[in-house]
């Protein structure tokens, strides 16, 4: 179901929906595979792996948002936001619960620019039932107004802790994230959680969302988030983690040289 808080006090793995969303962006394919290579790699189960497409979500009609191409300088606008999308999932996130089918358990989103260092299982075990929303909560540090490759930076409260996020699928609270909230709210208000109280959006260990440049250099990375840029850039080859991605990279092409398998029905 939806809605209901019925599950609240059980184990997250006993109705759990294995389902992973990735954003997907069509100027990094890379990165988008790399991720989902590592991912795959260390999985002890099995998990749904859905890339999100922003042309794919159009067309299905989730995603109904204006948002154009500006022919100054090449860079995505969100017209209701009145800002740049730094990604092409930069609102389309927000559809993972209704990629994932709501129904039982959780679903996890997560940033196309990061690599998997262990078991993804394992998230799941931290996940409380009791919360409808669970994230890292980095106290982000302004550090420029472009990010990747030259694409604008917005700053908005709470600013990357959407960029991996854990959805109960069955909690009540989040029924208000519906399909009208996704594709008229601005993005600023959707990145901070909006449809919740404070008190629903648990926290996760930061190890869970590493950001390279940010985080905490001697906490043991579960999740490495290239937070400015990885090694699919040119500028950023010698970011930290650098080399296991590109190692992670040498093993997907060797095995499997398909960036994109298609959003998951």
């Amino acid at each position: 179901m939806r809605g209901g808080f019925a599950a609240a006090l059980s184990n997250p793995m006993d109705h759990m929906s294995p389902t992973i969303c990735i954003g997907y962006d069509s100027p990094h394919p890379s990165a988008f595979a790399v991720c989902r290579h590592s991912l795959r790699r260390h999985m002890t189960r099995e998990f749904r792996i859905i890339g999100i497409e922003l042309e794919d979500a159009r067309r299905r009609k989730l995603y109904t948002r204006p948002t154009q191409m500006r022919a100054s300088d090449g860079q995505l606008w969100d017209e209701i936001s009145g800002a740049p999308m730094a990604t092409e999932f930069a609102i389309s996130r927000f559809l993972t619960p209704f990629l994932a089918g709501w129904g039982d358990g959780w679903a996890v989103f997560m940033d196309c620019d990061m690599l998997a260092m262990t078991d993804i299982t394992q998230l799941w075990h931290l996940l409380d039932n009791r919360y409808a929303v669970m994230c890292t909560k980095p106290s982000y540090v302004h550090h420029g107004d472009v990010k990747m490759d030259g694409r604008s930076q917005t700053i908005y409260p709470r600013k990357l802790w959407s960029s991996l996020m854990a959805f109960n699928l069955e909690h009540h609270a989040n029924s208000a994230l519906t399909l009208e909230l996704i594709n008229n709210m601005p993005g600023r208000d959707l990145h901070r959680f909006c449809w919740l109280p404070d008190n629903l959006i648990g926290e996760l260990p930061p190890a869970w969302n590493w950001m390279e440049g940010i985080s905490d250099a001697q906490i043991s990375p579960s999740i490495v988030h290239f937070t400015h840029g990885g090694p699919w850039l040119q500028s950023h080859q010698d970011v930290a983690f650098a080399e296991e991605w590109k190692r992670e990279h040498a093993l997907w092409v060797a095995g499997d040289a398909s960036p994109w398998e298609g959003m998951a029905a």
